[in-house]
């Protein structure tokens, strides 16, 4: 993964993309479940926005792991202008490109700056495709997203390192005709809303 490519693009198309998707929830959808077990579509929108937070601080040349990855600061109201002005920011915090091969500190260890904004384009993706099956799929998602997200999925998470420390759960079969984000959901222990409840 040390030739991984400038990821700032592909993230702030990532971070375009789920602008778009958090302006289309309704208060009635804020209770909702989610893929994610243990967040309802208002939890999941407080850890975008709380995550986004961290990874700006990560490039501004702070600790990551001092930010809190959920906003509980922000009203249910308020979530579309709170990740707006954070995805902002967090463009801005990577704009110079020094702060790509520059040493930083995020949840899984130690990595490059390229690396650890790889991950967030990874978990930014992940959680945008939470929030869409949440959300009945508003949207048509962006697969050249889910394609880079998969890929540094299969580096960074192979199937064997799943457990302990690790929130991601086992792999699992992605369903038949699945695209790339059901690919990369089923790879990182995902399983789609229809099939839990059906």
């Amino acid at each position: 993964m040390n030739a991984s490519p400038d990821p700032r693009p592909v993230f702030a198309r990532a971070t375009e993309q789920i602008a778009t998707l958090i302006a289309t929830v309704r208060p009635e959808q804020l209770d909702a479940a989610t893929p994610c077990d243990e967040y309802d579509v208002r939890r999941l929108l407080s850890h975008i926005v709380g995550g986004t937070r961290r990874i700006q601080v990560v490039g501004e040349g702070g600790d990551g792991l001092a930010v809190t990855p959920f906003a509980d600061d922000v009203q249910d109201d308020g979530f579309g202008a709170a990740y707006e002005k954070v995805r902002a920011a967090t463009l801005d915090a990577w704009a110079d490109d020094a702060r790509l091969d520059a040493p930083v500190r995020v949840p899984w260890g130690d990595a490059p700056g390229r690396i650890a904004l790889s991950g967030y384009v990874m978990e930014s993706v992940t959680h945008t495709w939470d929030l869409s099956e949440a959300l009945g799929r508003p949207l048509e998602l962006d697969q050249e997203l889910a394609r880079f997200a998969l890929d540094f999925a299969h580096q960074a998470l192979p199937a064997e390192r799943r457990g302990e420390g690790v929130p991601f759960g086992t792999v699992q079969e992605a369903p038949e005709g699945a695209d790339a984000y059901g690919e990369l959901a089923a790879w990182l222990g995902r399983v789609p809303l229809a099939r839990t409840t059906g």
